[in-house]
């Protein structure tokens, strides 16, 4: 079965570090500390996250 990057449905705000974490199979707590520190540090957290959540389609 291959694997397809999906929005989780256990979503916080959007699902998309739910998915991501599903994805690379990590804990999702980790991808949401990793775009924060991108929101801190360069300021691409927000940007990056709002394209994900509008192109990432939902886990059926």
């Amino acid at each position: 079965m291959q694997k397809r990057l999906t929005k989780s449905n256990d979503k916080k705000i959007f699902g998309v570090c739910g998915g991501l974490g599903n994805y690379f199979d990590i804990d999702p707590t980790l991808v949401r500390v990793v775009f924060l520190v991108a929101l801190l540090m360069f300021g691409t957290g927000v940007l990056l996250y709002l394209i994900l959540a509008v192109v990432m389609p939902n886990e059926s």
